[in-house]
């Protein structure tokens, strides 16, 4: 019987976050490409949305690790329920194979809205989210007030692979957290422009630097 539960355990572990419940990075990849997939074939347009708590590392090292998991097991827990059945995400009981949400980092999550059918479908699905994270958090006996930065693309105007599109959401995403969070920001190819110029700058900094 312990042999079985750990096999159950382990099949568990390999698809979902164990804090949250929530899906995990390698699942929510594979049934975005199945989506895509079937997106390809219907004409539909599938929208990836990604989720950074803003600040987060700050008050995981001021209120502690435990504080932390509490926090983004609220986070988890409004985002899912601020979407939408037909847009969101990780539900072990969920009866719709192409809803998905997922943890995919520390305090990164992301989300999969299947068969929107404008662009800026997705764009009142993250207002919701920013407005119900605002809302205080009890820790410990603290309240604390979140936001966060999200970024958004679409499949097929933004990328149409996995990797792609999810690259091109956290580009996204760190633009809004740039500009100084608590916002979403769509993804655009002068983002990725600016991107790369920045990566070739830091990368000629840290040359000079070196070579004094």
């Amino acid at each position: 019987t312990d042999h079985v539960h750990a096999i159950d355990q382990i099949r568990y572990l390999a698809n979902f976050d164990g804090l949250t419940g929530l899906t995990n990075r390698q699942q929510f990849n594979a049934r975005l490409t199945e989506t895509m997939q079937h997106a390809q074939s219907s004409r539909n347009l599938v929208a990836v949305i990604t989720v950074d708590v803003d600040r987060f590392k700050l008050i995981n090292d001021s209120l502690g690790h435990s504080a932390g998991d509490q926090i983004l097991q609220v986070v988890a827990e409004r985002v899912n329920q601020q979407v939408r059945n037909s847009d969101c995400v990780g539900r072990l009981d969920g009866d719709d194979p192409d809803v998905e949400i997922a943890r995919v980092g520390g305090d990164e999550f992301s989300l999969m809205l299947p068969r929107i059918v404008h662009p800026t479908d997705a764009g009142p699905v993250a207002q919701r989210i920013l407005e119900t994270l605002r809302e205080p958090i009890d820790v410990d006996g603290q309240s604390l007030t979140l936001t966060a930065s999200i970024g958004i693309s679409i499949y097929p105007i933004d990328g149409v692979t996995t990797e792609t599109l999810i690259a091109n959401a956290d580009r996204a995403m760190s633009h809004a957290k740039s500009q100084g969070g608590n916002s979403f920001q769509y993804y655009s190819e002068s983002l990725n422009a600016t991107s790369t110029r920045r990566l070739v700058l830091e990368s000629k900094l840290r040359n000079a630097v070196e070579q004094n």
